[in-house]
């Protein structure tokens, strides 16, 4: 079987590893968070442990859409600029709202924009996806 290998699924993979290496980290923080304050399960009522976990699962449900979307984009021609400004907005969401909710468990500038930048990144994905859906 051959495979065809285009510039548009190197970006592609080039933003789902970068976002997976965001996840593993966001997770390695949660366990050194729990370490720290000798939480086992759970948050222990902790508020780093807390605000680590958020970022952690707030990532994990927004990071898979953006990986599929940056995947069917590439199978189905997007261009590797609209793959790369979709990924790169993605990207600096999450690291935005992580960073955010890491320093404060308020409302922070960084989560906003964060989340104002991942809704972006989604929108434009689904917008294009619908897009290319249309024959």
């Amino acid at each position: 079987m051959d495979t065809v290998v285009t510039p548009a699924s190197h970006a592609a993979a080039l933003w789902s590893g970068l976002l997976i290496l965001l996840l593993l980290t966001l997770s390695v923080l949660v366990t050194r968070q729990r370490q720290r304050h000798k939480v086992v399960i759970g948050d222990g009522g902790v508020e780093e442990v807390i605000r680590a976990g958020r970022a952690f699962g707030n990532a994990i449900e927004y990071v898979p859409a953006g990986i599929a979307a940056l995947a069917i984009l590439a199978l189905v021609g997007a261009r590797p600029l609209v793959i790369h400004g979709v990924g790169g907005l993605l990207l600096l969401g999450r690291l935005a709202h992580a960073w955010g909710i890491s320093i404060s468990s308020g409302l922070s500038m960084g989560r906003t924009a964060g989340m104002v930048l991942t809704w972006l990144a989604l929108l434009i994905a689904g917008a294009l996806l619908l897009f290319y859906a249309i024959p």
